[in-house]
């Protein structure tokens, strides 16, 4: 595919530079949607949001830090009904499992953009390797204010597939694709192969929100993003996503890849040496 020209916002972070080199690959002209990018872009700053969007065919909408935030569904929506305006055809959301607030984003995006394709996503395998369960994992301890269900996380490399799939080809136009691994894992048993991987035992901890927020604060998280991820941890990580479903299957043509590979993909590549 050559001559279309692409929007990642959020396109440094976890998924966004992984769609990013995958749409490379396919040809497609990226542009990169951040702050520090060319040029600059803003989710709270609707000054940056028409030119960034000058000459785009797609967009990959990853809003930070969650859909399920508040404001976060009238500021996609109306970003997205600005790419509308503007020309855009192809647009994929990032969305969350069972978030209620993600769910009305998407609602909010699709009314404006009714071919818009929802990825609606487990929580991420690479949270434990490129995000706020790091340090965690290497020091031993999973702490979250959660019981100790089961959760079929899903590999990140799947989800960036979907969203470059959806991008770039014909027949993903008005899907929602729910993308979960192929089983559900408690996170002590998530533990037990991160331990085996790292060669030191991680074992899970439930705690209070409070104990959660505090000790993010402690570790450089802002404490307004501390308090939400709390609340959207007890909120989805309550049991209803346990079972597992075949959205990567459905998008992909092949089965979603199994968090036991992802581990030793990431040990391998020295995550957490």
């Amino acid at each position: 595919m050559t001559n279309t020209r692409i929007l990642v916002t959020g396109g440094t972070g976890m998924t966004g530079r992984r769609v990013t080199r995958l749409l490379a690959e396919r040809g497609a002209d990226v542009r990169v949607g951040s702050r520090s990018g060319t040029p600059p872009f803003e989710w709270h700053a609707p000054e940056t949001w028409d030119a960034v969007l000058d000459g785009v065919d797609g967009v990959y909408l990853c809003y930070h830090p969650d859909l399920a935030f508040p404001g976060a569904a009238e500021t996609v929506s109306a970003f997205a009904a600005r790419a509308a305006e503007r020309g855009v055809t192809r647009m994929a959301l990032l969305s969350g499992r069972g978030e209620d607030g993600a769910e009305r984003a998407e609602q909010a995006v699709r009314t404006v953009f009714p071919g818009l394709t929802v990825l609606r996503c487990a929580m991420f395998a690479q949270n434990f390797s490129e995000h706020f369960l790091v340090d965690s994992v290497r020091g031993g301890t999973i702490a979250l204010p959660v019981a100790d269900v089961p959760e079929p996380f899903v590999d990140l490399d799947d989800v960036a597939e979907v969203a470059a799939r959806a991008l770039t080809e014909d027949g993903h136009a008005g899907e929602l694709y729910e993308l979960t691994g192929p089983r559900a894992l408690t996170f002590a048993e998530a533990g037990t192969l991160l331990g085996a991987a790292v060669g030191h035992p991680v074992a899970y901890v439930p705690v209070t929100p409070k104990e959660f927020v505090d000790g993010a604060v402690q570790e450089g998280v802002p404490a307004e993003v501390a308090q939400g991820l709390a609340g959207l941890f007890t909120e989805i990580l309550d049991g209803r996503n346990v079972k597992p479903v075949d959205g990567v299957e459905r998008a992909l043509g092949r089965p979603a890849g199994d968090f036991g590979g992802y581990v030793t993909r990431a040990a391998t590549a020295g995550a957490w040496s």
